[in-house]
């Protein structure tokens, strides 16, 4: 009898295509998802990078002259410090819970005297320290933006006005530290030293 062989060669040859079809779409499903992961990794480490500098960066800047008002005795009892905004910064909310007001000086400690902030359009130093209520120790910001809250764009100026009780008051050559911290980025830190011969009742150049 003769032998019937059959051709393999055919079923063969679809076979290896369908791996070969199975091997391309496994590979493209893992390269999609490689990409994927790529892109995300890198936003992520973008955002990141970003956080990390804005939290380096203080949301506000000295803007001027730090001055001081004396009280009866010669010591210094008011500060103002002029601020605005740093460069490239969004607006910021300098409401009560937002700020925290700490002043380092030679015999205490103030961790947070920091009482709100309010729009202010006075023009003389008595005038704006009537207008802030600040007859006992604390600190206030005064807003000149005309807008009526308490947020400070980048065309707008503010002052921090610190009130001292009688026993936390600054003597000649005495030296202040005041730190503003926001709800974001670093914080302001302005340090200075009073001078000798402070006058009773009259205004200091902190510089």
């Amino acid at each position: 009898m003769r032998r019937i062989t059959r051709n393999k060669r055919g079923i063969v040859g679809i076979e290896a295509a369908i791996v070969l079809i199975a091997f391309i779409i496994i590979a493209a499903a893992l390269s999609y998802v490689v990409i994927n992961m790529g892109f995300y990794t890198t936003q992520k480490t973008k955002e990141t990078m970003q956080g990390g500098l804005d939290e380096s960066l203080t949301a506000l800047q000295l803007d001027g002259i730090v001055t001081a008002k004396t009280d009866s005795s010669g010591h210094i009892e008011y500060l103002a410090i002029p601020v605005k905004l740093s460069a490239g910064r969004a607006a910021i909310d300098l409401g009560e819970n937002a700020v925290v007001v700490s002043v380092y000086l030679q015999n205490a400690t103030l961790m947070n005297v920091y009482q709100g902030a309010t729009p202010a359009n006075e023009t003389t130093w008595d005038a704006l320290i009537s207008a802030l209520g600040l007859t006992s120790e604390g600190a206030k910001f005064a807003i000149y933006n005309g807008n009526n809250n308490t947020v400070i764009e980048s065309t707008e100026k503010a002052f921090l006005i610190i009130c001292l009780d009688e026993q936390h008051r600054i003597s000649d050559y005495e030296t202040v530290k005041i730190e503003v911290r926001g709800a974001k980025g670093a914080a302001l830190t302005v340090v200075r030293t009073a001078p000798g011969g402070m006058l009773p009742d009259s205004f200091v150049d902190l510089g």
